[in-house]
């Protein structure tokens, strides 16, 4: 059988949705050998793309481990991470696997003069324009809550209303004073 070659698109599909996949087989110390062979052929007519894992520190038996197998499979190699071998092979079965670099990007709904309106909020069948119309309008009876009002209480008394430390304040801005002008006296 002759290898799979895929464009750089479809590889990129591939590996991302490769990602999270576990590896199915195990290549031990013997190497690659026909059980071997036919397990991984049995998982890529399951499942389209795999990942192999091959034991060794070697380099270059994993890269003719990893030719063998797409020569005897006619699959394809996606990707060769360390001692991880990512295969392809298209089916019937999975069509999906490549649908999605071929599909193009859908265009934005929202028209040029339209108000943003968040995805939650979108899905909710709402706008922002209600949202604020809901903020604004009165909560229950607003005529029988009554906020308490605070006095102000006069420079000499010290209340138990003020809060914090006794620091004495400077006259004159904040800004003023960061800029080093500062009254003398």
């Amino acid at each position: 059988m002759s290898t799979l070659e895929l464009s750089s698109k479809e590889r990129s599909q591939l590996r991302a949705a490769a990602h999270p996949l576990k590896p199915v087989v195990l290549i031990g110390d013997n190497g690659l050998s026909e059980s071997v062979l036919k397990e991984i052929d049995n998982s890529l007519t399951a499942h389209g793309l795999i990942k192999v894992k091959v034991a060794g520190d070697e380099r270059q038996n994993r890269l003719d481990i990893l030719q063998s197998i797409c020569d005897n499979l006619g699959c394809a190699s996606v990707a060769h991470v360390g001692k991880i071998l990512t295969l392809f092979r298209p089916s019937a079965q999975h069509p999906e696997l490549l649908q999605a670099a071929k599909a193009p990007l859908q265009a934005s709904e929202r028209r040029p003069g339209e108000d943003y309106t968040p995805k939650k909020l979108a899905a909710a069948g709402k706008s922002i324009k209600d949202q604020k119309r809901r903020a604004a309008a009165p909560k229950g009876n607003a005529e029988l809550v009554k906020k308490p009002v605070r006095k102000p209480s006069s420079p000499g008394s010290t209340s138990a209303a003020r809060k914090g430390p006794n620091i004495p304040r400077r006259a004159g801005s904040a800004l003023s004073l960061r800029a080093g002008r500062r009254s003398r006296g």
